[in-house]
């Protein structure tokens, strides 16, 4: 399917190259429980709305990932990259299979803004089905 809201071509591609790298990192790190990555990551003023309604600031988001990832096969798919000039909206898909062994899927949204030279992450949303 092809989605007229999220062309890559019409945004600067190394801008979208690093936030493509940004996002398989983000993902990455949520399997892996790499609290380093995210450290280096998020804003100072990060924001997250987890899936159960709850919204936690920046060291409570990365206490959650701490621990192991609860879920196995844990992907992504359907990713759309939206650069707004030094703000970035991505949204995407995930996948999982609960500990349960019943298959998940859920969705994302992030939002990125350039300070300087840098991407930092500044909010994230996740939902789950």
């Amino acid at each position: 399917m092809h989605d007229d809201r999220c062309n890559p071509s019409r945004f600067d591609t190394a801008d979208l190259e690093i936030l493509q790298e940004l996002n398989q990192g983000f993902i990455r790190s949520v399997r892996m429980s790499d609290v380093g990555w995210f450290d280096r990551n998020l804003s100072e003023d990060f924001l997250n709305s987890n899936a159960d309604g709850s919204l936690v600031d920046r060291a409570a988001f990365l206490r959650q990932i701490e621990p192991p990832c609860p879920v196995s096969n844990f992907g992504v798919e359907d990713v759309c990259v939206r650069i707004l000039g030094d703000a970035a909206i991505i949204h995407g898909r995930t996948t999982y299979v609960k500990p349960d062994g019943q298959a998940a899927a859920g969705r994302y949204t992030d939002v990125w803004v350039r300070r300087g030279e840098r991407w930092s992450c500044v909010s994230g949303d996740v939902t789950r089905g």
